[in-house]
């Protein structure tokens, strides 16, 4: 028998506790150990402190970043139990934070009816994860601490003192050796915070960063709930109903709590939650409210002959343009898809979503004829913009068939046809592009230039932009539709790269493309496809030395410092600030920004659908009130503007 090299037998098997393959493998439990999977961390504490809210035990969550990074969670509810643990035989608080699958939320006879989290892997895994992590807990009359370090007890429960309260405090600090960085971001865990206090009536959560000699902190409380949830995101936008339409189902088996207000927008966007997880992929209690939504309107339309006998229904793609919802629904026990639990797979949801929905929106119709028009009449109009694009999508389809090919005329294609090492810039004037042209790679690079200016979809519906001859090409170049017909397997290429200048100008240009790909080709930014070039804002260059170029401004200071220690002082140095990718020849571009083995791209991703939406339509929008208050708001952050 042929003998291994490398023997493959028992001693060959590691067999890791339940915190030690944390620590191998966070990735597992926390998504990643970049910048999001340590916000998470913090999301992991406090969902600890929002079941106990949901459970009617806490009203009021207080989080703290503490200087170095340090975090602090503190909430008034029961406190974790501190007697010993049959099976354990330690503190059952202890047993929480040192045993993978220990928790209070397993089975219907625990201590909570619906909980959000890991379901017992929350705080062990945000232990494992930490270089060192505090535990004080108040009840039973007592105050109690533990201690440890990355995952492992250090100082037992103890008690410390007394107290009349309830509660549990947890301080801990990130492991650096496991994380890429542990600069958390107030704004990111500020609208976690804020989404958390919306879904929960009532609950007070304030986030404090005390990082600054000048600390920054926010309250959140809501008594409406996803009623000013629905306000709130839906700030920037003209209403069509002014009151949010409301309905909410407390008995039964599956709470469910849902806010609708339509607006005068073509998009639609529709939030939905399960025990305050935000099930970005949606699922079972989705399905159940579009299909509600659709047969409650066009039975009404029906009934109140507004819809013709020879007229067909309207598709639920026409009910849902311009609506903004949150569905929110707690299951006792939850099936997602997946471990980062971003789909409801629940069948008996969808039924009890609908029937909610069918009940309640019917009422509401019949007793707001006003309201229900304005909302039917929006929805026809829709149907009919839906039927003119369809006709103009045919028309180019048509067009394209006839032409020898389906590639818009001014895009230089590259040869390969391997969308996975393909990539296209989306260039800015035609000086640009033809400097892009000549200094481009010919075999995966593609250049396609545009001109003149773009057309702003946020204020226009599909049908304007079938044909539209500055967004046209970059539809056909792409190669997979718009829309809902957009589909990601057909792309041409695996990085679509938008490159503008550095100026003004160029930022209006970036901001028009990722509004048209942000509402019409979702997918491209939620698959990591789309990225910005970063052309050098300066060069540096003296006879007999290389050219020197800077992105930044800290870039320009480095490179002085960095000649200064060679003897070149800076009054040797010819400083040139590009305005525009134009400024460049074609090699200079190449070396600069499109070289992979030198150039800068930033990917856009798609963190957070509910900011990016607020954002698009604030910047891109009708309404000029917020719009002016944000850029007063910011403005003091400009460098570098041209007048």
């Amino acid at each position: 028998m042929e003998k291994f090299e490398h023997e493959y037998n028992a001693e060959q098997i590691q067999v890791l506790d339940g915190l030690e393959h944390v620590r191998k493998r966070p990735g597992m439990y926390i998504g990643s150990v970049s910048i999001r999977g340590l916000h998470h961390l913090v999301y992991e504490i406090v969902d600890n402190s929002v079941d106990e809210a949901l459970a009617g035990y806490c009203t009021e969550i207080n989080v703290t970043i503490e200087p170095g990074n340090v975090i602090c969670v503190k909430d008034n509810g029961r406190g974790i139990p501190v007697d010993i643990h049959a099976k354990t035989k330690i503190s059952a608080a202890e047993t929480v934070y040192t045993q993978l699958n220990a928790g209070g939320k397993f089975g219907g006879d625990s201590g909570y009816k619906v909980s959000g989290g890991l379901h017992g892997v929350g705080a062990s895994v945000v232990n494992a994860l930490s270089d060192w992590a505090e535990v004080t807990i108040e009840r039973d009359g007592g105050i109690f601490q533990m201690k440890f370090e990355r995952g492992k007890t250090v100082q037992s429960l103890q008690r410390i003192g007394d107290s009349k309260k309830t509660g549990t405090q947890v301080r801990f600090l990130a492991d650096s050796t496991i994380f890429e960085t542990l600069q958390y971001e107030f704004e990111i865990l500020e609208n976690r915070f804020r989404e958390m206090a919306f879904l929960t009536k009532g609950l007070k959560i304030t986030i404090e960063d005390a990082r600054e000699e000048t600390p920054r902190k926010s309250e959140f409380c809501f008594e409406g709930g996803l009623k000013s949830f629905v306000e709130y995101l839906n700030k920037s936008k003209e209403k069509l109903n002014k009151e949010p339409i409301y309905v909410e189902k407390k008995d039964g088996e599956v709470p469910v709590e849902i806010a609708i207000q339509y607006t005068t927008a073509y998009s639609e966007n529709i939030y939905t939650f399960v025990n305050n997880i935000n099930t970005i992929e949606g699922g079972t209690h989705l399905e159940g409210f579009k299909r509600a939504l659709t047969k409650v309107f066009n039975d009404y339309a029906r009934e109140k002959n507004i819809l013709k006998e020879k007229d067909s229904n309207l598709l639920g793609d026409d009910i849902r343009e311009g609506i903004t919802a949150v569905i929110s629904v707690k299951v006792r026990e939850p099936q997602f898809e997946g471990q980062t639990k971003t789909k409801l797979g629940n069948s008996e949801v969808t039924g009890i979503v609908l029937s909610m929905v069918n009940e309640s929106l019917s009422t509401f119709l019949e007793e707001n004829p006003n309201v229900a028009k304005a909302i039917l009449e929006k929805c026809i109009s829709a149907s009919r913009a839906r039927e003119a694009a369809r006709k103009a999508r045919e028309l180019v389809r048509r067009k394209s068939a006839l032409e020898t090919t389906t590639l818009p005329g001014k895009l230089a294609d590259c040869s390969s046809k391997n969308p996975e090492e393909c990539e296209v810039y989306i260039v800015e004037g035609d000086s640009a592009g033809g400097s892009a042209k000549q200094g481009r790679d010919r075999k995966f690079q593609a250049i396609l230039p545009l001109w003149g200016k773009m057309l702003n979809v946020e204020k226009a519906r599909a049908d304007k932009i079938y044909g539209n001859d500055k967004l046209n090409p970059v539809i056909l170049a792409v190669g997979a539709g718009i829309g809902s017909d957009f589909d990601i397997t057909k792309i041409r290429y695996g990085k679509v790269i938008i490159m503008a200048d550095a100026d003004v100008d160029g930022a209006h240009i970036r901001t028009l493309l990722l509004t048209f790909f942000f509402r019409y080709m979702r997918p491209l930014i939620e698959n990591g496809n789309v990225y910005l070039a970063q052309p050098p804002l300066y060069k540096l260059s003296k006879k007999g030395m290389e050219d020197k170029y800077c992105y930044t401004d800290e870039d320009l200071e480095k490179a002085y410092k960095e000649l200064e220690e060679k003897g070149i002082a800076r009054d040797q140095l010819n400083l040139q600030r590009y305005k525009g990718l134009g400024e460049m020849n074609p090699e200079q571009l190449w070396d600069t920004t499109m070289n992979p083995e030198t150039r800068i791209l930033v990917k856009v991703r798609m963190d957070d659908a509910m900011q990016a939406d607020e954002t698009f339509t604030l910047l891109m929008g009708d309404d000029v009130g917020p719009r002016r208050e944000f850029i007063e708001q910011n403005a003091k952050y400009v460098k570098n503007l041209d007048i």
